[in-house]
Parts: C-alpha cells; sequence; structure tokens
C-alpha cells in the first residue's frame, strides 16, 4: 500500500493486541511465523491472520530465507516507525512514517557494480 491508511482503519489495526505485538516483536529482528508464536504466546492461525492484515496496509514486510535443503520460510519485519494523528481545521489526519526496509546496503541500486559499492562501504 503506498499511501498511508485511513485513520479509522490504522486505528482498528493497532487496536489489535496481537498486532501490536507482531509490530514490537519484528521491530527488533526478523522473524519467522514461528518465532512470532513463541515470542507472543498465539496460535499460529493467529499470527498467519495478523501478518495478512499488517501486510495489507504496508506495516509488515516479508522477506523469503532460502535454505540449502529448500525448505525455504518467510521472516517478517515491521516497516511501521511512528504514527502521527493530528486534528487540524476540524479534521482528524493520520501519518505513518515507515522505516526504511532495505535488507542490505545497495539492494535498491539496479546496476551491479553500484550495488556491490554500496555493500562494500558498508563493510
Amino acid at each position: 500500500m503506498s499511501e498511508d491508511p485511513a485513520l479509522d482503519d490504522l486505528l482498528d489495526v493497532l487496536s489489535d493486541e496481537y498486532a501490536r505485538d507482531i509490530l514490537a516483536a519484528t521491530s527488533i529482528k526478523p522473524m519467522s511465523a514461528q518465532q512470532l508464536v513463541d515470542e507472543c504466546e498465539m496460535s499460529k492461525p493467529t499470527v498467519y491472520r495478523r501478518v495478512k492484515r499488517l501486510q495489507t496496509y504496508g506495516l509488515l514486510d516479508e522477506q523469503t530465507k532460502i535454505r540449502t535443503s529448500n525448505n525455504h520460510y518467510s521472516v517478517y519485519t515491521a516497516t511501521l516507525s511512528e504514527v502521527s494523528i493530528t486534528l487540524e481545521t476540524g479534521s482528524f489526519e493520520a501519518a505513518v512514517t515507515r522505516t526504511d526496509t532495505e535488507s542490505f546496503p545497495g539492494e535498491q541500486e539496479s546496476d551491479t557494480a553500484d550495488r556491490f559499492t554500496k555493500m562494500w562501504e558498508d563493510l
């Protein structure tokens, strides 16, 4: 979702304790669904429902981790950094600030040489 969600939708999502727990846990480090089950003490179906809803509003990012045994899995990272609500001229406005979801330096670069340079500079 490229634009900020409507205020009602945003407040509805953030009023869910499970969704907030997932955002809090994934703001520390990327976590798999099983890690979220263990960390947040909720069922796997609950985790997946909340993850899907958070992704719908652009508050959670998904990355695929690859294993050599062909058992790939997803990890989730919170993209929410800040929510601000203002009351101006008789109406409420919500603004969402998201974190940079770049998983490694240079990932957004299209040129291979530029990607390598950014990766090297960050070492």
